[in-house]
This record gives C-alpha cells, sequence and structure tokens, in this order.
C-alpha cells in the first residue's frame, strides 16, 4: 500500500508534454532550450558532440545554395567560382565524414559564399529550401572550421538534425518533473505519433 502511494504521489508530480509538429516546426529547438534553462545546459562533452552536425549544416546550406544557382538560373560572377562548385562537390564526402572542414575545404567555401552570385542565390532562397541556419553558419567559418572548434551554445540552438524515432527528455521545475517527448515530424514517423 506504502509503495502504491508513493508511485502514486510520484506520478502526480510528473508532467509528460508531447511535442508534435511538421518537420522543422521547432519541436527540437524546444527540448533543447530546455534542457539549457533548466538541466544546466551542455557540458563541454555534449558540446563536442554536435560538432559534426553543425559541420554538415555549414556544407548542406553551401551546397544547396550552389546546386539552386543552376534551378534559378543565376551564374556565378566570378567564372573561377564553378572550378570551386566542383571542388566543393568532391571535398564535402571527406569533411562530412570525419567532421571537419579541411583548410582547402574552407577556402572554396569562402569563395563561394563571398560570390555575389552566390549570395544573390541565397536571397532568394525562399525559391528553394535552405535551413534558418544556412547565413549564421556561412557568415563564420573561419571559426568552426578552426581544429580546436568546440560549438557554443548558440551554435547548438540553430543546428538542425531529423530526429527519427521517438526521443525522451526529463527536466526538473519547482519540484515538478517534466518528461518532454518529441517525436519525428517526417511524414513517415507521423504513425508512431499514435502508438
Amino acid at each position: 500500500d506504502r509503495h502504491l502511494r508513493s508511485e502514486s504521489q510520484r506520478q502526480r508530480r510528473e508532467i509528460k508534454l508531447l511535442l508534435l509538429g511538421t518537420s522543422n516546426s521547432g519541436k527540437s529547438t524546444i527540448v533543447k532550450q530546455m534542457k539549457i534553462i533548466h538541466s544546466g545546459g551542455f557540458n563541454l562533452e555534449a558540446c563536442k558532440e554536435y560538432k559534426p552536425l553543425i559541420i554538415y549544416n555549414a556544407i548542406d546550406s553551401l551546397t544547396r545554395i550552389i546546386r539552386a544557382l543552376a534551378a534559378l538560373k543565376i551564374d556565378f560572377h566570378n567564372p573561377d567560382r564553378a572550378y570551386d562548385a566542383v571542388q566543393l562537390f568532391a571535398l564535402t564526402g571527406p569533411a562530412e565524414s570525419k567532421g571537419e572542414i579541411t583548410p582547402e575545404l574552407l577556402g572554396v567555401m569562402r569563395r563561394l559564399w563571398a560570390d555575389p552570385g552566390a549570395q544573390a542565390c541565397f536571397g532568394r532562397s525562399s525559391e528553394y529550401h535552405l535551413e534558418d541556419n544556412a547565413a549564421y553558419y556561412l557568415n563564420d567559418l573561419e571559426r568552426i572550421a578552426a581544429p580546436d572548434y568546440i560549438p557554443t551554445v548558440e551554435d547548438i540552438l540553430r543546428s538542425r538534425d531529423m530526429t527519427t524515432g521517438i526521443v525522451e527528455n526529463k527536466f526538473t521545475f519547482k519540484e515538478l518533473t517534466f518528461k518532454m517527448v518529441d517525436v519525428g515530424g517526417q511524414r513517415s514517423e507521423r504513425k508512431k505519433w499514435i502508438h
């Protein structure tokens, strides 16, 4: 009896929050914000774990812009950037797998991002899919590409990764335990919302 009462009290102090929404609606960002506010944030090791994702986000943003150039019929201002675009696609696979931007890739990315044609394409990003963190990362390539780079809290909050499956996070606020459940927003993940 005592055990049942204790369990009942514990359950009354546990609030379950189910986060539902379409892809890119901010569900995972809310979870990260709650972790920062109510669970002490991210320690050094947790920050380091985000480095490959942030590198991927920066590379993915630039490759999306470069692919969109042709679709939007925008030319590079400097014709030499066409060679850089080829180099970008050749160098990104190894960089993404290692979670680092080599000096060679950094040079290519800086030149491409600085080109007025790429900037014009970025200005038309509403015409193709580009994450909202693109300019944030691409404007700070030097810092992100540094060998000793450790992501900041802001870098982590702006990072984008597709949630697959069901992710549970707990935090405590005013003697209540909140259990946040983040369910993937991709169409293929929505069947899990029901179960």
